[in-house]
């Protein structure tokens, strides 16, 4: 269980998918309108994932201890979560 929670646990300072535009990348107004519309579809997506949640007509889990889908949820916090979409690769 303890390397389960070292491999899987975003960091307080990790960078998620749609958070951030590369600095690089920011001089350039196709660039960056690309990415400003890309943002929002991700912020859109928890969204869509919240009222997806509250609706029990699509929940195929039941019991005790049925945690809400969170995996697409642009929003994080640091440790073992399963919220974010990291802009990197994990184990």
């Amino acid at each position: 269980m303890g390397i389960l929670n070292v491999l899987s646990s975003h960091l307080a300072d990790e960078e998620y998918i749609g958070g951030q535009l590369e600095s690089s990348w920011s001089e350039n107004p196709v660039i960056k309108e690309a990415f400003e519309r890309f943002a929002l579809k991700i912020k859109d997506m928890e969204v869509i994932v919240k009222r997806r949640n509250k609706n029990q007509k699509l929940s195929n889990r039941t019991g005790a201890g049925v945690l809400p889908y969170e995996l697409l949820k642009p929003t994080f916090e640091a440790g073992v979560t399963g919220m974010g979409v990291p802009n990197s690769i994990s184990i």
